[in-house]
């Protein structure tokens, strides 16, 4: 399968050479790599500057003709990048310097139009196709990402649907249901699978940042909200969420709630968080950690509510619980998780004060159940085909 990368991929970092930019002189034209030649990405694209040299050693810094130490360019990867808080992080991050953001997205074209209306700087991210409805597709992005020959220092599993008015289920490509195949399986199978350029990359600080929600805890007043989060005994994961052949939820139930799918998703989302740092942590020093940013009260995750809910859930949270959080000020939230050095502890389930201060957050019982992690990560593993 051909690589697809947006055409404003200048400055990307490669992984263990150089971090050359590329001009790219048709704005509008697909950029295609065939897996045949390893002459990195020299089809329809030139190098415009002297590359810097990078590195290989762990802990990389490079040295400027001065002699001053200076930590390279990183590279992040964020699903879902092509709005809301994906692309508020994406921006916060390139507008650094300090980040090359890959935008994993499954609306290539929406991602570059998107990009480019948040005034995102050509050369400071590359676009790539991923639809974490497809467990082939996610297999198609890391190879096509591995073939782009930029390492991996961070990623960010942010992308989600939610369906909350649905009474019927809907399925993927692999015929999982969709929020808890979209936000959950999809996302274990793509952090598996990048697990492997996570620990080659020289980086000082990598992480693996999975994107929580309040939803999802049910000791917040939040979290109380009917149909309130609960995996039961997983029966349903068990059976593949097929629907057809047993029940599209997790717990087993035989109706469907698509509000709950989706809080159920995330406690998936924070308890494969969980698992990640108990089996790789201590041996990888990669730093594993999840987040609830705030509530993003205009976001388009609530596109497919009852209109009256998106008229009147702003100013709700503007004025009366005084919990609201711009795009763009959870964008700067989600970013400080994956590069603020004080943000470097494993293992944790970050949140934000009214002062937008950070803290570590405490997840409910079920959401922090050690066993319950390891068996969603078992059966996970079986329903992407790792197991």
């Amino acid at each position: 399968m051909a690589l697809q990368l947006a055409p404003s991929t200048l400055s990307v970092p490669k992984k263990g050479s150089t971090m050359g930019a590329v001009a790219v002189k048709d704005t509008a034209a697909f950029l295609g790599v065939s897996s045949k030649t390893k002459k990195t990405m020299a089809v329809r694209t030139q190098v415009a500057t002297a590359p810097t040299p990078v590195s290989t050693s762990p802990g990389s810094t490079t040295s400027s003709p001065g002699g001053k130490k200076t930590l390279r360019q990183g590279v992040v990867v964020i699903t879902g990048a092509s709005s809301g808080l994906g692309l508020a992080a994406a921006k916060a991050l390139a507008e650094t310097g300090k980040w090359h953001v890959v935008m994993a997205c499954r609306d290539f074209l929406k991602a570059s139009k998107a990009a480019k209306a948040a005034g995102m700087a050509n050369g400071s991210y590359t676009v790539m196709h991923l639809d974490l409805a497809s467990l082939d597709s996610v297999r198609q992005f890391v190879d096509a990402f591995r073939r782009a020959e930029m390492p991996l220092d961070v990623l960010v599993c942010n992308a989600a649907i939610y369906r909350p008015t649905a009474r019927t289920p809907t399925f993927t490509a692999d015929g999982h249901e969709m929020s808890v195949g979209v936000n959950h399986l999809g996302h274990f199978l793509l952090a598996r699978l990048m697990m492997e350029d996570l620990q080659k990359s020289d980086y000082p600080s990598r992480r693996l940042v999975i994107v929580g929600s309040i939803t999802g805890n049910v000791n917040t007043l939040a979290g109380n909200v009917p149909p309130k989060a609960n995996l039961g005994d997983l029966r349903g994961l068990a059976g593949g969420l097929t629907g057809a052949s047993g029940s599209a939820m997790i717990d087993g139930d035989e109706s469907f709630d698509g509000a709950k799918a989706y809080k159920d998703s995330k406690v998936c989302n924070m308890l494969t968080m969980q698992e990640f740092h108990r089996r790789y942590h201590e041996d990888t020093g990669i730093t594993f950690s999840s987040l609830y940013p705030g509530c993003i009260a205009t976001t388009g995750l609530f596109r497919e509510h009852i209109p009256l809910f998106r008229t009147l859930f702003p100013p709700f949270q503007r004025f009366v619980t005084k919990g609201f959080v711009s795009e763009a000020e959870s964008g700067k939230r989600l970013a400080q998780v994956v590069g603020e050095p004080s943000l470097t502890k494993s293992g944790v389930y970050w949140s934000w004060n009214k002062d937008s201060a950070s803290f570590e957050n405490q997840l409910s019982q079920e959401a922090s159940d050690p066993e319950k992690a390891r068996k969603v990560w078992e059966l996970s593993e079986k329903l992407v085909g790792l197991a």
